[in-house]
């Protein structure tokens, strides 16, 4: 099912990384990411929410869309991990990226920050944790 004509529920710009991705990344990347966290995460687009359908656009190198149903979201935190702790994420809880684990394969768990403001390290993710799960709920 389709939602390119319905009315978004939300939307935001995102960065983002899988956790496989995060897992291959080496002390330069780390230590780049201490100045910018696009050294980390190098997806880049919006995030939309459908009525039936969350959409990350600009996910693969080609430019073509995640589309992700509730079926396909197992879990939506926000939380520290191994592979993004507080250090690269900034002192402040407001600095913990928003985890979806989903059944995709291709996709597992992805590591989002939304609406990151670089100067401040804080993110819309708890929102949209709020959001995503009320939603899946539904």
């Amino acid at each position: 099912m389709s939602s390119t004509h319905d009315t978004p529920l939300a939307e935001a710009d995102y960065i983002a990384a899988t956790a496989d991705e995060l897992s291959r990344k080496q002390g330069a990347d780390k230590a780049a990411a201490i100045i910018s966290q696009k050294a980390l995460f190098q997806r880049r687009g919006r995030i939309v929410l459908h009525p039936d359908e969350l959409v990350l656009t600009n996910w693969s190198e080609v430019g073509s869309s995640l589309v992700l149903t509730r079926a396909d979201i197992t879990t939506a935190e926000t939380r520290f991990t191994d592979l993004y702790g507080r250090f690269l994420g900034g002192l402040l809880n407001a600095g913990k990226p928003l985890i979806l684990t989903t059944a995709s394969p291709s996709a597992g768990e992805i590591y989002l920050l939304i609406n990151r403001r670089e100067f401040m390290e804080t993110t819309d993710d708890r929102e949209w944790q709020q959001r995503i799960n009320d939603w899946r709920n539904d």
